[in-house]
């Protein structure tokens, strides 16, 4: 059972972590956002919009697993769909900084109300993905703010200090570049 300091941290960081990205964001212009690292492969090649439709995508693909593990005992998560999101990652450069941040500012929001409402002993419940295994439902939210955290990091041309852990033990190049 999660512990009322335990899902309080969790709301901290998620709320922390998304504010620092967003502040990252207040800096970068339009033609910024829009340059690919040339020497990036996979998501290193993508440009900071390309990453922040991501972000988006990946919020609500998370959100939709823990709803999936929190009425479903262990579900396998292969073939869950996701809410669609407002600039998919090949219309990442049709929206503006701007209109990317106020997509990620909306859906945090619909993912903290989401938390708000789960009991404490809801956060050990577990969902199983091909990529990462089984993890429970404190397991997942964590993962929302460590992906924020790695994501701006490469905003910001440097290395990130978390990796996520992939079960075949590389990343999958899963990742479409528009």
């Amino acid at each position: 059972m999660a512990t009322p300091e335990q899902i309080r941290e969790l709301t901290e960081k998620m709320t922390e972590e998304r504010d620092g990205l967003l502040a990252l964001l207040g800096g970068i212009d339009e033609e910024r956002a829009e340059e690919r690292p040339p020497e990036g492969d996979g998501e290193d090649g993508w440009s900071v919009k390309e990453q922040l439709s991501h972000l988006a995508s990946m919020e609500t693909s998370y959100r939709a697993w823990v709803q999936r593990a929190l009425v479903e005992d262990n579900p396998d998560l292969r073939g869950t769909t996701a809410d669609p999101t407002a600039y998919s990652l090949e219309q990442a450069h049709d929206a503006t900084v701007s209109q990317h941040s106020d997509e990620l500012k909306r859906l945090r929001a619909e993912t903290l109300e989401i938390i708000a409402g789960i009991a404490p002993d809801d956060f050990e419940r577990t969902a199983t993905q091909q990529m990462f295994g089984e993890l429970t439902v404190m397991q997942w939210l964590r993962s929302y703010y460590r992906h924020d955290r790695m994501h701006h990091a490469q905003i910001e041309g440097r290395s990130s200090d978390y990796q996520p852990r992939f079960l075949s033990g590389d990343e999958p190049d899963q990742r479409r570049r528009g």
